[in-house]
């Protein structure tokens, strides 16, 4: 057993009896190995993902790293925001709602497990999909330098760049992001970086 999963269930307080549940459902399918990623128990087949629990203020929930793959006939699976591609929740608030679907959370695993068994993938959104916001599509067309800096950034420092830039509501407030983010996008860096 890993100690850091065990520590994990043993300090959770506000949705422990949720979790201890949600993970006996997941251990029912033998084929997934119980791991401990980004600080939650997460439930692999081999080394792929294929579910995590996790737990909000409002909600406790299992995360399905492919979930945009999955049918959803009880219409149950959530996107998070409307930025989340691949992954999708299965929420609740309360024992009584895991008991009630156990069977089905069993089936949504399951059909989590033939989905990655078969090799598919998630489509993902290319740098070119997100919007250019205007003020950087000026910066870029008057800027050379900062052209080439920028498509010589991977796909994801992209999309990051073009995301955050977009986020902002007003045009002063995309501009100053550009202007504080110039320089990390001329050195080849990311917004984290």
């Amino acid at each position: 057993m890993n100690s850091k999963i065990e520590e994990f269930f043993k300090n959770e307080k506000r949705w422990n009896a949720e979790f201890l549940l949600l993970r006996e459902i997941i251990r029912e399918n033998e084929a997934l190995a119980e791991d401990f990623k980004w600080m939650h128990p997460c439930y692999t087949l081999g080394s792929k993902n294929i579910v995590l629990i996790h737990g909000f203020k409002e909600y406790c929930a299992l995360l399905f790293h492919k979930g945009s793959l999955l049918t959803d006939p009880h219409q149950i699976l959530v996107q998070q925001t409307p930025n989340v591609q691949a992954a999708r929740q299965l929420r609740f608030t309360n024992t009584e709602q895991i008991i009630l679907q156990a069977s089905i959370i069993q089936a949504y695993i399951a059909q989590a497990i033939l989905i990655e068994q078969s090799g598919k993938k998630v489509t993902l959104k290319k740098a070119i999909d997100y919007p250019v916001p205007p003020e950087f599509e000026r910066a870029l067309q008057q800027d050379n330098e900062l052209k080439e800096a920028f498509s010589a950034l991977t796909p994801g420092r992209q999309k990051g760049y073009l995301f955050y830039f977009h986020q902002a509501k007003q045009s002063q407030t995309r501009e100053k992001r550009i202007e504080k983010y110039y320089e990390k996008i001329l050195k080849g860096m990311g917004l984290d970086d």
